[in-house]
C-alpha cells in the first residue's frame, strides 16, 4: 500500500535546507538496526548510509566493476599455514554517532549479537538477514584493542566479499536504550556517513550528515536525505513529475520519454545482477525435466523484452555474461527459437494442446525486480505460446523474500514450482554458491529449490578453497557451463539500474553495483 502524495512534501523550509527526496521501491522501510532487511536495497538506503562493514565497496567510479575497499578495518590477511584463519586490523580514531569508540570489544558485541543465541543483544530478526551470507563464519575472537582473529570452518577464498553484510552498531546505543532492538531502530547510532533522525514506518526515514565520518571525503553534501517507500512505478513518476520528489528508483519503461521531455536526468550503468527464475527440483515439479527448462529458455525473445523496457535491460543468457571470465564455454546456447522449444516439449510429451502445468511466485517491486509485474505477463504469454502455462502467486516484496530462505516446499511458497527473485553475482559466494550448494538447501541458505547435485557440490567446493584467482575462475567457468547446460534456471535479463532523477540532483556516480553511495550528491538550486 502506497501512501498518498500529498503526504510525501518536505515541508519547505526542510528543502530550502538542501534535501534530497528519495521515492524506494519498498513498500515499508527497510530495517534500521543494523542488517536491513527488504534485500539490497535495505543495504543501499538503511545500511550503508547509516553503518560501515569492516570491507565495504568502492562505489567511486562508473567506468570499473566495484571492488573492495577497507572499511572499519584498516587491512586484513589470511594465513598461509592455516588458510582457516583471518587476522583483522581495525581501524582507530573512529567513533559511533553517539560518541562511543570504534574498537574489537564493539566487533565481537556485534558478532555476537548475530552468531551467540546466549548474548544479551542476539537479534533473530537481525541474524536472519545476514547468517545465510557468510556460511563458514566458525569462531571470533578478540586478539587485542584493535585487532581480531576469524576462524572460519573451512578455507574461504570469498571470507572478504561475505563480510561486506556484516555491519556494525553501537553497544553503548543499545545499552542506553535498555537493550531495545525496536527502540535502537528509532534511534539507531552506526559509524556510517550519515545518522537517523526521524522514522515512520511505511512513511519515511530521514538522514543526515555525519560530519565526524572517518573517511573526511565521504562526509555528505546535503543537508537531508528523505527515504520514501513507493511500490508502484506510477506512483514514483507522477511523484517526480509533480516535484514531491527529486530521485526515483526504476521508473516505468513506458514512462521515461515523458520524463527526459520534462528535463528529468536518466541515468543506468550496467552492473553484476540477474533476473531469473529459480526452479524447484522437489517431487511433482515440472522443472525436473531438462526438456522443458531448456524449452522456457528458448521460448523467451529477450530482445523484445528489452524493448518493451524501453532498451532498460540486458538479455541474459546465463548467471553472469559472456564477457565474464566465470562464464566458461556452455554447448547449450540460450536464444529465442520456439521451434525448438516446441520440439522438446513435444519430446517430452507436451504442447499447446497439452501444457505443462507450472506455478511461479512472483512481486509486485522490489529491490532489483525491475518491473516485475509487465515482465512476467510478457514471460507467461511467452511460455504459454509453446506450451507452458505458468500461473502466478503474486506476493508483495516484504513477503516474496523471506520465503526465499524457507525453500519450495514451504507453506508460504503456496506449491509453487518456482521463484522469481533477483540478485547480485558481485562475488561467486553470493551468485553461485548460496543457491546450488546442496548444504544451502532452506533453512541454511537461499537454494530455494532444493538443489542436490554432486558435481555442482564439488566444483564450488574446489573454487572455494582455491585462492589463487586464475584458477579459481577457471574451476567456477566450468560450473557455470554445467549450469546453462543443465538449463538449472530460466535466465532472462540483466538490470542496467534505471534511476530518474530531477535536474537539480548533482554529484551523482552510478556504480557498476547494486549500491551506490549518495554522500557526493548535492543539490543545485
Amino acid at each position: 500500500m502506497s501512501i498518498g502524495l500529498a503526504a510525501l512534501v518536505v515541508p519547505a523550509i526542510a528543502k530550502a535546507e538542501q534535501t534530497l527526496r528519495i521515492a524506494m521501491t519498498a513498500s515499508d522501510i527497510p530495517l534500521t538496526t543494523g542488517q536491513p532487511d527488504s534485500g539490497f536495497e535495505g543495504y543501499r538506503f538503511l545500511g550503508y548510509t547509516i553503518y560501515d562493514a569492516l570491507i565495504n565497496w568502492d562505489l567511486s567510479s562508473a567506468d570499473e566493476v566495484s571492488g573492495l575497499t577497507p572499511g572499519l578495518a584498516e587491512s586484513w590477511e589470511v594465513d598461509e599455514e592455516n588458510p582457516r584463519e583471518w587476522t583483522f586490523v581495525l581501524r582507530e580514531d573512529v567513533t559511533f554517532h553517539d560518541g562511543s569508540e570504534w574498537n574489537a570489544d564493539a566487533a565481537i558485541w556485534n558478532l555476537d549479537k548475530i552468531y551467540d543465541e546466549d548474548s544479551p543483544q542476539f537479534d533473530a530478526r537481525q541474524a536472519g538477514n545476514v547468517r545465510g551470507r557468510i556460511p563458514t563464519m566458525d569462531q571470533y575472537e578478540k586478539v587485542d584493542d584493535h585487532t581480531i582473529l576469524f576462524t572460519t570452518s573451512e578455507p574461504d577464498a570469498w571470507f572478504p566479499y561475505q563480510l561486506t553484510f556484516l555491519l556494525f552498531s553501537s553497544p553503548a546505543q543499545w545499552e542506553a536504550l535498555d537493550g531495545d532492538w525496536d527502540e535502537f531502530a528509532r534511534q539507531p547510532s552506526g559509524t556510517g556517513p550519515f545518522k537517523l533522525t526521524r522514522l515512520v514506518p511505511r512513511e519515511r526515514a530521514e538522514l543526515v550528515p555525519n560530519a565526524d565520518y572517518w573517511d573526511e571525503q565521504r562526509i555528505p553534501q546535503v543537508d537531508r536525505v528523505v527515504l520514501i517507500p513507493m511500490p508502484e512505478s506510477s506512483s514514483r513518476t507522477s511523484a517526480l513529475l509533480s516535484d514531491q520528489v527529486d530521485w526515483i528508483e526504476t521508473p516505468a519503461a513506458d514512462a521515461i520519454p515523458r520524463m527526459e521531455s520534462q528535463g528529468m536526468t536518466i541515468t543506468s550503468n550496467p552492473y553484476p545482477h540477474t533476473w531469473p527464475y529459480q526452479f524447484s527440483m522437489l517431487e511433482g515439479s515440472p522443472w525436473r525435466d531438462i526438456n522443458v527448462r531448456k524449452a522456457a529458455n528458448l521460448a523467451v525473445d529477450r530482445e523484445g523484452l528489452q524493448a518493451l523496457l524501453g532498451g532498460m535491460m540486458a538479455p541474459a543468457v546465463g548467471t553472469v555474461t559472456p564477457d565474464h571470465p566465470w562464464f566458461g564455454e556452455p554447448e547449450f546456447e540460450i536464444r529465442y527459437d520456439p521451434e525448438e522449444a516446441l520440439r522438446l516439449l513435444e519430446e517430452s510429451g507436451y504442447g499447446p494442446d497439452n501444457p505443462v502445468q507450472a506455478r511461479a511466485l512472483i512481486s509486485t517491486s522490489g529491490s532489483g525486480q525491475m518491473q516485475p509485474l509487465a515482465m512476467n505477463e510478457y514471460i507467461q504469454q511467452s511460455l504459454a505460446e509453446v506450451g507452458i502455462e505458468l500461473e502466478f502467486e503474486v506476493l508483495d516484496w516484504e513477503s516474496l523474500f523471506p520465503n526465499w530462505r524457507r525453500g519450495a516446499d514451504h507453506q508460504t511458497s503456496r506449491g509453487a514450482h518456482s521463484t522469481n527473485i533477483t540478485f547480485a553475482w558481485l562475488d561467486p559466494f553470493n551468485g553461485f554458491y548460496r543457491f546450488m550448494h546442496s548444504s544451502l538447501a532452506p533453512p541454511n541458505g537461499f537454494n530455494w529449490g532444493y538443489v542436490d547435485d554432486p558435481e555442482y557440490d564439488r566444483l564450488l567446493d574446489e573454487a572455494r578453497v582455491t585462492f589463487d584467482q586464475e584458477a579459481q575462475d577457471a574451476i567456477l567457468a566450468e560450473f557455470h557451463a554445467k549450469m546453462v547446460d543443465d538449463a538449472a534456471w530460466l535466465w532472462v535479463a540483466h538490470d542496467v539500474g534505471p534511476r530518474a532523477m530531477h535536474p537539480r540532483v548533482k554529484g551523482f556516480v552510478q556504480s557498476q553495483n547494486w549500491f551506490q553511495d549518495l554522500t557526493p550528491v548535492y543539490i543545485e538550486e
